[in-house]
């Protein structure tokens, strides 16, 4: 009995560290973003409750950009899942290991590859003069970068990568007897898909989304790097209103689109988690 106490007081002890980390990174900016959404700062006066902020960032511009945030996060976090999964199956049916090591690690790599190094190699690639534009006249055919079909082209490149080394586990726990199974039951490739890999891996390919779709989400540099106020986004909404780019007295409303941002990311994993505990055991 003492033994298993001390065992326990001996985990406790090791989480405790883990534990203060969240509370001081995570809890406490947490606990000032709540209030500051929720409160005024005028100036020789104190702090009073309002609920005018969350009202603000709900209306005009603020939710044009939450929504083309959402929007394009949706857009790009699909096109990387499906395209990521059928790179994953190919990497992971692959009998050459060195695909898969020159793969992964090329994803590794790609998958945090962001910000505005990334951004300038688009414009100079194929901004409007850069060198791919330039060579094939895309100008001329109405291609730009810098518009929200352009911005989500410069995603899919560090999103598609991250869903690769985030499907590839869950490919390599299908089991061989499964497919083998349902080739002796006369089962195509397609209902072989369509009524085992894909149930299976459905909380994989969820879970591989919403990672995707909260990168997107919140990724700010790249943006503004390249597209600036062409592209309506929320991220770059709190970023003007905290630099006083919209009125001096903006920061708390950009403490409630913050909110709003995480109201957004709690609904979309609790759509993923009943799935996951359905669904995760098949491929223990």
């Amino acid at each position: 009995m003492r033994s298993s106490l001390r065992r326990a007081a001996a985990g406790r002890l090791a989480v405790a560290p883990l534990l203060v980390f969240v509370v001081v990174g995570f809890g406490v900016p947490a606990v000032a973003m709540a209030y500051g959404a929720f409160t005024t700062n005028t100036p020789g006066a104190p702090s009073s409750y309002t609920t005018g902020n969350i009202t603000a960032s709900l209306q005009g511009g603020y939710l044009t950009a939450l929504l083309g945030s959402v929007k394009l996060s949706a857009v790009s976090a699909l096109i990387s899942t499906v395209v990521g999964l059928l790179l994953a199956q190919a990497v992971a049916t692959s009998r050459f290991q060195a695909l898969r090591h020159a793969v992964l690690s090329a994803s590794g790599v790609l998958a945090n590859f962001g910000g505005v190094p990334l951004a300038f190699a688009f414009i100079a690639t194929l901004g409007n003069a850069g060198g791919v534009t330039t060579h094939f006249h895309l100008k001329s055919a109405g291609w730009s970068l810098y518009t929200f079909w352009g911005l989500n082209l410069v995603y899919l490149y560090f999103l598609i990568p991250l869903m690769v080394l985030s499907v590839l586990p869950s490919l390599d726990g299908l089991r061989r007897q499964w497919r083998e199974a349902a080739q002796n039951n006369g089962a195509t490739l397609w209902k072989y898909w369509r009524y085992v890999a894909l149930p299976v891996l459905a909380p994989s390919l969820l879970g591989g989304f919403v990672l995707l779709f909260g990168t997107a989400f919140a990724a700010y540099a790249t943006a503004a790097a390249m597209v600036g106020a062409s592209v309506p986004l929320i991220t770059l909404q709190i970023a003007n209103a905290l630099n006083g780019n919209v009125s001096a007295d903006a920061g708390n409303v950009a403490l409630a689109m913050s909110l709003d941002m995480v109201v957004i990311a709690v609904l979309v994993m609790l759509v993923y988690l009943p799935l996951q505990r359905r669904s995760a055991r098949w491929l223990v």
